[in-house]
């Protein structure tokens, strides 16, 4: 009988956990036992592995990246974890073991999932998953102030709990388009400090501006009617200097909009970092339009209103794991695309947060009742998100939120059709230029 030594490389970076109510050994060992409700009850962003003998389990939240790449060796398999394709790569070309590599090869754990794994030889065994978050549907009434306080309420306590563990004399930049959801985002973070005794001169909303993008003017006019101004700090940027191949190399991905979001999300954190040269903390809206299924429908041919609603968390997850247009490679939904919003802000030496990708805060929007709020009607559905949000913000800090039409981040730096002219807008041509990276 052969007898096979595996090995487990772990290249996650273990501060990168931020888990408030136990310790990260605590949380491993809960990711170990493989027990779902356990699982669910860590508060926080993690990505974690976890072994005992020939079984590894891993975990992750919604805003951390978390890749593996089984590899052959003559005495046993040999699992790399890590945050990144590239970290992946590196070290199998530590090992000798690169010519095993595609990128293709490498899985990313599905965010609110236990993925377990048996490191027993070859053939290799399919992972199991096991869902440790899965809310309630339909758990509120219809009454929309009633959902705002609940939503809004749900963020504010993620948000304090954020600020609780930042030092107090460190600056708290918010990534701020004026939008619902940064808008939701600086008036809440805004109104905690507040209340807190904390320093409100620590507090800044960086708005990006490329030339001529209607962010900068919206972003004004929300301050302004709440007498904030003094707030905005516009960060201006070149737009001959974006660059698509930059960005792919950072994201490790090549879906157009989610590159085009990227490129002005290093433009931005590019610009705050040569302006500030010590800053540390960002904190942004991303995840608020999964939340509320703010999308617009008519331009994915695969969506319809009715799938959008009926699918539990589809913005978050995808259409979901064993589903056949589930990729192993990227996962689906927010659970892949977040590494739009994380991995610019880790290239640029920030730690950045997302409130909105919380379970507790997604748990509240996957009780809203959709369906009977909007009889599957595609208007009243886009135009729920400002009622929700404008009416939480005001229960929960008294203030009165201005609202907008919804815009992409990418839209609002520039005018479309100027961004156009420098992105091109082809997924095949972005494919073949993130595979080129390993040629």
């Amino acid at each position: 009988m052969d007898h096979y030594i595996e090995r487990v490389v772990d290249l996650t970076n273990p501060q990168a956990n931020h888990i408030y109510n136990m310790s990260v050994d605590e949380a491993r060992e809960r990711v170990l036992r493989g027990d779902a409700a356990a699982v669910r009850a860590i508060e926080g962003s993690f990505a974690l592995l976890a072994r005992e003998g020939k079984t590894v389990r891993m975990a992750r939240s919604l805003d951390r990246p978390l890749r593996y790449f089984l590899a052959k060796r003559k005495e046993g398999p040999a699992l790399i974890v890590a945050d990144r394709i590239d970290a992946i790569y590196k070290c199998l070309q530590a090992e000798g073991l690169d010519d095993q590599f595609h990128p293709s090869y490498t899985r990313m754990v599905p965010a609110h999932y236990v993925v377990e794994i048996q490191l027993v030889g070859c053939p290799d065994p399919d992972p199991t998953y096991t869902r440790f978050f899965e809310p309630q549907r339909d758990a509120f009434s219809t009454d929309l102030d009633e959902i705002g306080r609940a939503y809004i309420g749900a963020l504010a306590h993620e948000i304090v709990h954020w600020l609780d563990r930042i030092p107090v004399e460190a600056p708290l930049g918010v990534c701020f388009s004026g939008g619902v959801d940064s808008g939701a985002v600086f008036l809440t973070t805004y109104h905690l400090m507040q209340k807190l005794g904390l320093n409100l001169g620590r507090l800044k909303a960086f708005t990006l501006d490329l030339g001529g993008g209607p962010d900068i003017e919206q972003a004004k006019e929300f301050l302004e009617a709440l007498g904030l101004g003094l707030f905005l700090e516009p960060i201006e940027a070149d737009l001959a200097q974006l660059d698509v191949a930059e960005t792919i190399r950072v994201v490790e991905d090549y879906k157009p909009l989610d590159i085009e979001s990227a490129t002005m999300a290093l433009a931005l954190c590019r610009g705050i970092r040569e302006r500030y040269p010590s800053w540390r903390y960002l904190i942004d809206g991303d995840g608020g339009d999964e939340n509320l299924k703010d999308y617009p429908i008519e331009e994915n041919p695969e969506l319809t209103i009715r799938s959008v609603i009926n699918n539990q968390m589809l913005y978050q997850e995808g259409w979901g794991v064993g589903k056949i247009k589930h990729s192993l490679t990227y996962s689906g939904g927010l659970s892949r695309s977040y590494a739009r919003t994380y991995a610019p802000a880790q290239y640029c030496g920030f730690e950045g947060f997302s409130p909105f990708t919380r379970p507790d805060v997604i748990a509240v929007a996957e009780g809203i009742p959709f369906i009977e709020l909007t009889h599957y009607d595609v208007e009243q559905l886009y135009a729920l998100k400002g009622e929700i949000v404008s009416r939480g913000v005001k229960a929960i800090t008294g203030l009165e939120m201005p609202t907008f039409p919804k815009r992409r981040f990418q839209h609002g730096a520039v005018p479309e059709a100027t961004l156009r002219q420098h992105l091109p807008s082809r997924e095949a041509d972005y494919r073949k230029q993130f595979l080129s990276l390993y040629v």
